[in-house]
Parts: structure tokens; C-alpha cells; sequence
């Protein structure tokens, strides 16, 4: 049982509120200003199936960079929208977040008022826009659907539109997400289910369904439009993904500068090509493609799970965000992963002991971020609960990654052993 911490305010930001509906105004500003923004960019937005199609309806998107909310809002125009936004999204702009409708929520919580507040949207008649992976592509392809998606979409008997951006990784790739790139941008909106068609699939087809539809892979859209990324500073920060070297095995050994990346333990070299190729400047190139490495990465996880040689302990630095003013400095505390116990965070607080715990059935997936502007410009992983969350910097560099690998497969692992048992019984 979770232990809370000994705040002096004990109140936390209500997560638990229907949105206000977005107005006229708001929507014609979001447009203008989204507009502005991509100014410039080279970009192009394609609509598939909606030349009829007015809300209500549920907007899923794929997730690499704020652009992807700009370049949504040309699709979406001129009907309101409400986006389910997280948390550290409110952080002091909270009162602009609520005038135009959004939706706060914890990720990878069991928040059963986003439900409520989800179908409050769509029966007044608006667009719902979601982004499920739920935090930016690490490596600009798609990450980890949950499988409740097909859940919502059977409740709510609305259509559905997939929203897939290619390039959006290409131009800003969360692991160097300020130094941006030369790249066109092609979204594609698409009517993927009407509600007769959800209606007569199970839910499991639904999933299969959102998983192809939404599918996208930012580096092999690079090589069959043949963009070229000639920026020098390409490869910088690619270790952040990318960190376990596949010739001599060792992890969070990799490092990256200008257009190469490379393990500091054997120092073998690869260089990232302007064509979105990687090369090994000696011997064979185990991974032209960066998302089979990435892959490969996720293989070695999962098969350390397996054979129960997977754990990790770290003492982190935390900062807590129970409401939306400030990020409160937690100071030490340790953090462990296990299979068995899923997330443990122990520290203490103004002489107080709080203890959170997150069962590995209780977190789908992990919130990562890489350079967190909010808090020092740090890499840390968020744990939250469904009235706080916890940013934690690790003291061991380059592990985050991983973790959310972890995260994905131990949740994985305990639902099939979940269903095994249910149909044992």
C-alpha cells in the first residue's frame, strides 16, 4: 500500500473535471497560431475517407513532436476539439489548457474519469484527439498501443480517424529534439472505422486494426522519399536509444557526436549516412536501419526477463507534480525494478517516510523523457499515480530506455499469465 508524501498542501490538481467545451474563438486562434508556426516548413496534409465526415468523431495520432498537434489542427478545422492532455502539460499554463478544452490525466494510470470525460466530448458532438503512445517516438516508430483502445472505440460507437505524421521524427528526434532538421513533413488523415464496422469486430481485431493503421517508421519514410539529413549534428544524442553495442554486447557504453555514434568499451564507430543509413566505419555493420537495432534492443530485454536476470536499483533524484504551479524537489530517494514488484520508490519528505508502488499490471508502459526543459534539462523517467507523479533522475547514466522496455515487457508477461490462469479455472 502506498505511503504518501507529507506535503504541507495536501490538495492535488484535479484531474477528475469535465472540459469545458472549446469555443469559436479558441478554435479559429489554435488554427491561426498553428499556422504561424509551421510557416516555412516544408509540409503537407492529406485527408482519406472524410470529405463527408463531421464530428463526433475520435482522432488517434501518432506522437513525435509538438508539431504533430499543429499539423493536426489543419485537419480538424473548423470543428472543436478537446486533446487528452498529461499532466506536466498544465504546468503553470493550466488555466489556458482548461479554456480550450482539453483533458488532463496521469499517464499510464487507471484513470477511469478520462473515460467519462472522453464520452462527455463525442456526445456533445466534438472531435476527441488522442495521441495513445502516450509520450513521443523514441525512435520514430510506433510504440506501445494499449490494449483498451479497442475498449473505448466499442463504448463509444463514433467513427475513427488515424492521423499518421512522416517526418515529424525526422525533423525533431525526441532523443535531440533542439537541434532541428531540414525534412518535409506529409500527414495523412484517414477514416479507419465507421461504427457499424466497430460494432461487428471484436476487440482484439479492433487493436490489430489501430496497430497497422497507425504504423509508421520516420527512417524508412526517409530513404523511400530520399531526404536527405545533411545537418553535421545528426547522429547526436542517438546513444540515448541506442545504447547497447551489438558488436561487443556491453550496455550504456554507447556515445554519439556530430554524424557518428559509437561504444566507448570496445570503440567500435558506426556513422549515421545523410541517406538515413548507418555504416560501420570498420568491419560489418550489424544495423543499417536504426529501429532493428532498436529492436534488437528490446529482444535482449525481454529475453532477460525470461531467464529472471532482470532488475534494477538506483538512488534518483525526484520531483513531485501533485498540482500544476511548480515541480516540488523531493531530493533522494531509491528506486527499484523488479519483475515481481514492478516500481518501488522509497524516500522521505519533511520527516516522513512515503513509499509509491506501481505493480507491473499496473503500468502499461513507461513515461520517458530525454533533455526535460522543465527540470534542468534532465533525462528521467516519470512514475505517477492517479493523484501524483514522480520525475526521477537517475544517478547511472543512459538506463531510461531500457526501462521503458521493461516496463512494456513485464506488463506483458503478467497479462498473458493473467489469461493463462482465467482460462486454467
Amino acid at each position: 500500500m502506498d505511503i504518501e508524501v507529507n506535503y504541507r498542501n495536501k490538495n492535488r490538481y484535479k484531474t477528475a473535471r469535465y472540459p469545458l467545451r472549446q469555443r469559436l474563438f479558441w478554435t479559429w486562434l489554435i488554427r491561426l497560431l498553428s499556422k504561424i508556426a509551421l510557416h516555412g516548413k516544408d509540409y503537407r496534409v492529406e485527408t482519406v475517407g472524410m470529405e463527408n465526415l463531421k464530428p463526433p468523431y475520435l482522432l488517434l495520432s501518432n506522437h513525435m513532436h509538438f508539431i504533430d498537434f499543429e499539423l493536426a489542427a489543419q485537419a480538424t478545422w473548423p470543428y472543436s476539439v478537446s486533446n487528452v492532455v498529461s499532466i506536466d502539460g498544465y504546468v503553470i499554463k493550466f488555466f489556458l489548457l482548461e479554456w480550450i478544452g482539453a483533458i488532463a490525466t496521469r499517464k499510464f494510470t487507471m484513470d477511469l474519469h478520462l473515460i467519462k470525460s472522453i464520452r462527455k466530448v463525442l456526445q456533445r458532438g466534438d472531435i476527441l484527439a488522442m495521441y495513445p503512445e502516450a509520450r513521443y517516438s523514441p525512435c520514430g516508430t510506433l510504440a506501445f498501443l494499449p490494449e483498451s483502445l479497442g475498449k473505448l472505440i466499442k463504448l463509444n460507437k463514433v467513427p475513427v480517424v488515424a492521423v499518421v505524421h512522416h517526418g515529424n521524427h525526422l525533423y525533431a528526434p525526441f532523443w535531440n529534439f533542439r537541434k532541428k532538421r531540414k525534412a518535409p513533413l506529409h500527414t495523412v488523415c484517414k477514416l479507419i472505422l465507421t461504427p457499424e464496422q466497430a460494432n461487428e469486430m471484436s476487440v482484439d481485431q479492433i487493436n490489430a486494426l489501430l496497430k497497422k493503421e497507425l504504423a509508421y517508421d520516420d527512417y524508412r519514410y526517409q530513404k523511400e522519399q530520399q531526404i536527405r539529413i545533411t545537418e553535421p549534428y545528426r547522429a547526436e544524442g542517438l546513444h540515448k536509444v541506442l545504447y547497447q553495442c551489438p558488436h561487443c554486447m556491453t550496455e550504456f557504453k554507447m556515445d554519439s557526436a556530430g554524424a557518428e555514434l559509437f561504444c566507448t568499451a570496445c570503440g567500435k564507430r558506426w556513422v549515421w549516412e545523410e541517406g538515413g543509413s548507418l555504416r560501420a566505419l570498420e568491419g560489418e555493420t550489424e544495423f543499417d536501419h536504426i529501429p532493428d537495432w532498436f529492436a534488437w534492443e528490446r529482444e535482449q530485454v525481454k529475453q532477460q526477463i525470461r531467464e529472471d536476470n532482470y532488475s534494477f536499483s538506483d538512488e534518483v533524484e525526484v520531483w513531485s507534480l501533485p498540482r500544476v504551479y511548480r515541480y516540488i524537489p523531493l531530493g533522494k530517494a531509491r528506486m527499484t525494478h523488479q519483475p515481481d514488484q514492478g516500481f518501488v520508490l522509497e524516500g522521505e519528505y519533511r520527516g516522513e517516510r512515503y513509499f509509491i508502488q506501481r505493480l507491473p499490471l499496473q503500468t502499461n508502459s513507461l513515461h520517458v523523457e530525454y533533455d526535460f526543459g522543465p527540470l534542468k534539462k534532465i533525462d528521467c523517467v516519470d512514475i505517477s499515480t492517479e493523484n501524483d507523479s514522480f520525475y526521477c533522475k537517475l544517478s547511472q547514466p543512459n538506463r531510461i530506455t531500457k526501462l521503458a522496455f521493461a516496463t512494456e515487457e513485464l506488463y506483458l508477461r503478467s497479462m498473458e499469465k493473467l489469461r493463462a490462469d482465467k482460462e486454467a479455472k
